[in-house]
């Protein structure tokens, strides 16, 4: 058995159960006891125990995590707000979430999530699905730990839209060199080596460009699941953030562009650079999306855009999006608010883009790791949102900002003003 470190007060006291419970036999030897008479003032009570706001439970604490716990503490349905996350003093603990310090897949540390919370939701994929699966008797969780364990798993998650009728790349399970090869001579060169599980931001991917690569590829993911997937040549990459709320209904924000670098996102644009036929395609397909994935939320949809404007679904996140940032400032409700909103059984909030705006991720420089200084000239229309990490390491995402249109000045001014950024926000290294 681990030896988890809680970063909550644990005893009796803090469990909003524990006090539900004993409302609950209060109420009832008051019905009991009084009856209709004193009828009004059960309901009294009972509005009481109502508007008292829920635990949130959060699997994952980084910048994510962060971003949900600042938009629940807007809310008057959550009360408390608890993450699972191995960092000490994450992200979200530092904006007021308590901590509970264990690995994402810990299962004493889920299930004392579990016992402090209302309500489970995550900013991550690694948790722990059949854990999840066996709490959710008792314990409100969503996204679903079903839905979670199909997109854990990249084949999983290939094979169920494939089956729902919703066009992805052609893919194939690999197990060794021979398959492996087998599968270049059937879809040809460049050919994508993926792990299966436990991937994000390019890590987990290999584009195998000559059968010369072959040895290397599968070395770097030696001891993993593997799978293998056409390369598709797009010419955009877009994605849509969706949410469904308990009650089932779905609301779309706009499709948004963005551009990689290295395999990770670097700016998004939204709305995207797209025709009005892909743009209705796209929401199309994240709505379809939806209706056949379990559970509550907000879902980031990835898709490739390709010449012809085919669309395919690249991958789905069960959570929060890097390309949703810019709803911080673009949107009336922003994707945080509204995946919790949905989580919660709220009505969704107003998804549409009032305000052109350019997310533009910060990443710690390839020159050095460690503790670090942000050096950055303030503007109106520039809003500068820093995680709160304590080191710098290359290629890390440490924050991000949001240029916003607020004078109508187009697409352009707003490259403009990004490509200004580049060169004037710093991130060096902080003196000892």
């Amino acid at each position: 058995m681990h030896n988890t470190a809680i970063r909550a007060r644990t005893h009796d006291y803090s469990n909003k159960r524990f006090f539900r419970n004993q409302y609950f036999f209060m109420l009832l030897a008051i019905f009991k006891q009084f009856q209709s008479k004193n009828f009004a003032k059960l309901l009294v009570i009972q509005y009481l125990l109502n508007v008292m706001g829920k635990i949130l439970g959060i699997i994952g604490g980084g910048q994510l995590g962060m971003m949900l716990t600042e938009a629940a503490q807007n809310l008057d349905d959550i009360s408390k707000i608890i993450v699972l996350d191995p960092t000490e003093n994450c992200p979200a603990a530092k904006v007021g979430a308590q901590q509970i310090v264990a690995d994402f897949k810990d299962e004493d540390a889920i299930k004392k999530l579990s016992e402090l919370s209302d309500i489970i939701t995550y900013e991550i994929e690694s948790g722990n699905s059949d854990v999840l699966k066996k709490l959710e008797e008792n314990t409100e969780i969503n996204p679903s730990p079903d839905t979670l364990r199909i997109i854990q798993d990249k084949l999983l998650q290939k094979q169920f839209l494939q089956k729902n009728g919703i066009a992805v790349a052609e893919f194939e399970k690999i197990e060794n060199k021979e398959e492996l090869n087998q599968m270049i001579d059937k879809m040809g060169l460049p050919l994508l080596l993926k792990t299966r599980r436990d991937a994000y931001d390019g890590r987990g991917n290999y584009k195998i460009n000559s059968k010369s690569e072959i040895d290397d590829a599968l070395d770097l993911f030696s001891g993993k699941t593997l799978m293998v997937e056409k390369f598709v040549k797009f010419e955009k990459e877009v994605s849509v953030i969706a949410a469904r709320n308990t009650k089932g209904e779905i609301s779309t924000y706009p499709v948004v562009e963005n551009i990689h670098e290295n395999n990770i996102l670097r700016t998004t644009i939204a709305p995207g650079r797209v025709s009005e036929t892909v743009r209705k395609e796209a929401e199309k397909i994240a709505e379809k999306t939806m209706e056949v994935l379990h559970g509550a939320g907000v879902f980031g949809i990835e898709m490739f855009v390709t010449s012809d404007d085919e669309i395919l679904i690249n991958e789905i996140a069960p959570r929060v999006h890097n390309s949703g940032h810019h709803t911080l400032q673009s949107c009336s409700t922003s994707q945080f608010e509204q995946h919790l909103r949905a989580i919660l059984g709220m009505d969704l909030g107003d998804s549409s883009i009032k305000t052109p705006t350019i997310m533009y991720n910060i990443l710690g420089p390839k020159t050095f790791q460690g503790e670090y200084n942000v050096l950055f000239k303030k503007q109106d229309n520039i809003h500068l949102k820093m995680y709160g990490k304590l080191e710098s390491k290359p290629q890390r995402k440490i924050g991000h900002v949001n240029i916003v249109d607020v004078e109508n000045r187009g697409m352009d001014e707003l490259f403009k003003q990004v490509e200004d950024l580049k060169k004037n926000l710093v991130i060096e290294p902080k003196e000892s």
